[in-house]
C-alpha cells in the first residue's frame, strides 16, 4: 500500500479549515487538531500518548503515536500543527502534518518487520513567539529521550512538503554556490541538515529516491557556516542539541514558497501528486533506514 493522494488533501483540508487559525493563542483550535491527530493515530493501531507542558502559562501538547514499542532504538519522525499568526498555513505546516499522519496509516496497513520503534510526533510551538526557545514542542520530546536515556537511530522532521513548480527559474538560491549544484526550476524535494550528520542525510535521501516518483537532493550544510542556519529553521534543531542524528524533508521553504507566513499559504497553492510522492518516498526511508 503506498501514500493516498485524498487522504493528504482530507487533512489538509481540516487543518487550513480550523477557525480561529491555529496559532499559539488559540487553545481550542490547537485541541481541536490534537483530537484529530490522536484519532488517525489510534485508527492506525498505534499506541499513543500526550506530552503536555507550560508555556506562558498556557498548556500545549505533542502527540506521540509509537509503532513496535518496547524495540531497543527508536526513529522519531516529526511534524509541527501551530502556524505562524492568523493564517491558513497549508505548506507551513498541514502539508507536513498530513505527511506525518499518512505516515501513521501507511504504518498500521502495512505493518512493517522491523527491529525498532517508530514514534510519530506532532509538534506545538515550533512558531514564533517560542521558536528556539526550549518551549518549543520539539525541544520537551527531545528534551524526555535524553533524559530517559534512549538510543535514538535519528530523527526525521516533515517541514514544508506541498509547494511545487515546473516552471523554468522558479528555484531561487541563498548562494551563487548553491545554485551551481541544485536545478533552477522548483519540482524536487530536499533532505537538508548539518555536515556532521552528512551520512544519515544522504541515506535518508537514498532511500526516498529508491522508491519515489520525484527528484530528491541533498543538502548539509556546513556546521560552522553562517549557511547552517538554513538547516535550523525547524525541529531537527533541538535533537541536534542532544546529539542526535537529524534532518529536515523540505521544499526549500521561503526560499521557493513566496506564500511562507502569509495568508496566500493556502490549499489551492499545493501540489499534491509530488506531496504524495515525498510521502512514498519518505516511508520507505523510515523503515528501512537500518
Amino acid at each position: 500500500m503506498k501514500a493516498l493522494k485524498n487522504r493528504l488533501i482530507l487533512d489538509t483540508k481540516f487543518l487550513t479549515e480550523l477557525r480561529p487559525y491555529r496559532n499559539y493563542q488559540n487553545i481550542g483550535t490547537l485541541e481541536k487538531v490534537v483530537a484529530y491527530i490522536k484519532e488517525v493515530m489510534i485508527k492506525s493501531g498505534l499506541t499513543v500518548k500526550d506530552q503536555k507542558w507550560i508555556a506562558d502559562g498556557k498548556e500545549y501538547t505533542n502527540v506521540i503515536g509509537i509503532y513496535n514499542q518496547g524495540q531497543k532504538r527508536t526513529l522519531v519522525v516529526g511534524a509541527h500543527y501551530d502556524v505562524c499568526g492568523d493564517q491558513p498555513g497549508a505548506d507551513d505546516n498541514a502539508s507536513a502534518v498530513a505527511g506525518l499522519l499518512e505516515t501513521a496509516r501507511l504504518l498500521g496497513e502495512n505493518r512493517p518487520e522491523i527491529d525498532y520503534s517508530i514514534e510519530l510526533v506532532g509538534y506545538c510551538l515550533e512558531e514564533p513567539p517560542f521558536f528556539g526557545t526550549e518551549n518549543m514542542g520539539s525541544h520537551v520530546h527531545a528534551q524526555s529521550l535524553y533524559d530517559n536515556q534512549v538510543d535514538v537511530i535519528g530523527m526525521i522532521c516533515y517541514e514544508m512538503i506541498g509547494y511545487f513548480s515546473d516552471e523554468p527559474n522558479s528555484q531561487p538560491f541563498p548562494s551563487p554556490e548553491l545554485a551551481k549544484i541544485y536545478p533552477s526550476t522548483g519540482n524536487f524535494i530536499m533532505t537538508v541538515g548539518i555536515d556532521i550528520y552528512d551520512s544519515f542525510n544522504k541515506k535518508v535521501r537514498q532511500l526516498m529516491s529508491e522508491v519515489s516518483d520525484i527528484d530528491v537532493h541533498n543538502v548539509s550544510f556546513p556546521s560552522d557556516n553562517s549557511l547552517a542556519g538554513l538547516a535550523s529553521l525547524s525541529d531537527q534543531r533541538n535533537y541536534w542539541k542532544f546529539g542526535y542524528k537529524a534532518l529536515m524533508i523540505n521544499d526549500t521553504s521561503f526560499v521557493r514558497n513566496p506564500n511562507y507566513h502569509q495568508s496566500t499559504d493556502t490549499i489551492e497553492t499545493l501540489d499534491f501528486d509530488k506531496m504524495t510522492e515525498v510521502v512514498n518516498g519518505a516511508y520507505n526511508a523510515i523503515t528501512k533506514i537500518i
